[in-house]
């Protein structure tokens, strides 16, 4: 089969061969360059117009020559539905629609965020990986679940190579700016900028209104871009390994034209070396936007039947890649298949310094931490991070060893279930819990306990306390008991606040909600019973009628959900 794949959502016009019987592509594009600032719309547009038929042109002159049979040199066209720039994407789906009607073959439409994914996929030979896609306009975490690609954890303000995009803009830097950071940062050091981690969300808008605030004050340029790196794609490493601890799958793949920096790659490689996973990046040519992954993944819908009538094609700039029925996979290649009680337990080798006490039943890894259960306690240790700069890595540890033991012991003063905190070494950021439950929310979804993490988290925000994680692998479960009742019996408890901090603004509360809300549809397979089950419990125990209206606002914010 081949398939030529036409890719044109911002600023890359390209178009290219798949053959899957030799699993080779040829790719042909021709980017467009502005003059000075970001991409303008529409400049993009015209470069469109322009370059879009010569790139096919190419492409499809290539498929003739190398065509066997009488019949047309290809079996399909694919095209990048969306997201993207409106006028962008109506050039292409215009081209696609024209050479497919001329050669009378189907038409694919392709979401251009779950190509980044579906190439790495398809290169690595992974089962099923939890994807980072980091490009200019993107950045988020997709997984795949119950027929669909979840979004895990996403960019609340801006994508990450437009966050960037900013800075240099500021410093009188041409587009793109992403490779002149990286350059620069060879020559800088490290200084302190704000680091935003909501879970698995992110925010990049502190950090770069303090880049040029530093730049403004006279910091030098190189050591602001180090700085940057060091701080974004720390971000992104981290909620990379929360989404394979939330998940328990242990495969990541990188797309995104951001994905090729050289400091992300190896904070990620770092990162999952050090958990055991294994991780994968494509060559650069499949990770800046390209047309070679639009024909992939065409390939593999038009090979299940899933094709677009022409009337019916039309584009759509905000395509979710969760609005897409995964067609090409079967289920059960879910990302969350391998969630149980507790999480993976974790080999001795990556236990960092290890079970020192030696009597814990278990030792088991979460994404920031070890956690050894013994009979009634729990000793969680925040491990150093290879892949963080180490300045960074200690303020981290000690910012959330100390806000961990302050707010759980707070939130059970107020009423909050919560585990008793019977020791905190700040220095070797070790805390020692009581022992509650019997296994993570992960593992007993259930309408009536997500009701109760909905009223815990109305509590808490009543007192002005944001959980800042609250995900279903940071609550803890009683199982229902048997003959004689049991002390714990049908209580929830949080866990884990060392993302916490005290706020009385709804915009944090509603973020608290729509935090929770991810990892459940993240884990669940059938979320929204349990979603409307939890906002009932919080509506039912909130004061606050604001934070639910702003819950809604919060979700449509999430660029590429």
């Amino acid at each position: 089969m081949r398939v030529l794949g036409i890719e044109g959502t911002a600023w890359a016009a390209s178009a290219a061969l798949h053959d899957t019987e030799r699993d080779s592509t040829v790719i042909d594009s021709d980017p467009y360059q502005p003059d000075s600032g970001g991409i303008h719309p529409r400049e993009a547009a015209e470069h469109m117009s322009e370059a879009v038929p010569r790139v096919v042109e190419t492409v499809l002159d290539r498929a003739a020559e190398t065509s066997e049979g009488d019949g047309p040199p290809i079996d399909a066209v694919a095209f990048s539905r969306g997201p993207g720039l409106g006028p962008c994407l109506r050039i292409v789906g215009t081209a696609a629609r024209a050479l497919a009607g001329a050669l009378d073959v189907p038409l694919v439409g392709v979401n251009h965020m779950v190509a980044h994914l579906e190439i790495g996929r398809h290169q690595s030979g992974f089962d099923s990986p939890v994807c980072l896609n980091a490009s200019g306009a993107n950045a988020h975490l997709l997984g795949y679940h119950n027929g669909r690609y979840r979004v895990l954890g996403e960019t609340m303000d801006t994508g990450v190579g437009n966050a960037i995009d900013k800075f240099t803009r500021h410093v009188g830097w041409t587009h793109p700016g992403g490779p002149k950071v990286e350059r620069a940062a060879t020559d800088g050091e490290y200084i302190d900028l704000p680091y935003v981690v909501k879970g698995m969300d992110f925010s990049f808008s502190g950090i770069m209104s303090a880049a040029k605030q530093a730049y403004d004050d006279g910091e030098a340029v190189e050591d602001i871009c180090f700085s940057l790196q060091e701080h974004v794609f720390g971000m992104l490493t981290e909620v990379a390994e929360r989404a394979l601890s939330l998940t328990g799958t242990d495969e990541l793949v990188l797309g995104g034209g951001v994905g090729q920096n050289q400091r992300l790659r190896a904070m990620l490689a770092s990162m999952c070396e050090e958990r055991g996973a294994n991780f994968f990046a494509p060559e650069p040519r499949f990770l800046r936007d390209n047309a070679g992954m639009i024909a992939v993944l065409g390939a593999k819908m038009y090979a299940a039947g899933d094709t677009v009538a022409i009337e019916d094609s039309a584009v759509d700039p905000n395509f979710r890649p969760d609005q897409v029925p995964v067609t090409w996979r079967d289920d059960s290649e879910s990302v969350a298949r391998a969630v149980d009680v507790r999480g993976s337990p974790a080999p001795a080798s990556q236990l960092g310094r290890g079970n020192r006490s030696g009597d814990a039943d278990e030792t088991v890894r979460g994404a920031e931490a070890t956690v050894e259960f013994h009979e009634n306690r729990v000793v969680k240790r925040r491990l150093p991070k290879a892949y963080r700069h180490p300045e960074l890595d200690r303020r981290l540890r000690r910012e959330r060893t100390v806000a961990e033991a302050r707010l759980t012991s707070e939130a059970r003063r107020a009423g909050v279930p919560t585990p008793l905190v019977r020791d905190v070494d700040v220095r070797e950021a070790t805390i020692t819990f009581q022992r509650v439950g019997d296994a993570d929310l992960a593992a007993s979804l259930s309408p009536a306990v997500v009701a109760d993490v909905g009223r815990h988290l109305a509590a808490l925000h009543g007192m002005g306390i944001v959980h800042g994680d609250p995900t279903t692998r940071n609550v803890r479960v009683a199982e229902p008991a048997g003959e004689g009742g049991a002390r714990d019996e049908g209580r929830t408890f949080l866990i884990d606040f060392g993302l916490g901090f005290h706020t009385g603004h709804v915009e944090d509360h509603a973020m608290d909600l729509h935090v929770f809300e991810q990892s459940v549809e993240g884990t669940a397979a059938d979320p929204d019973p349990l979603l409307d089950a939890f906002e009932t419990g919080y509506a039912a125990a909130s004061d606050d009628d604001d934070v639910l209206a702003r819950l809604r606002t919060v979700e449509s914010r999430g660029r590429y959900r």
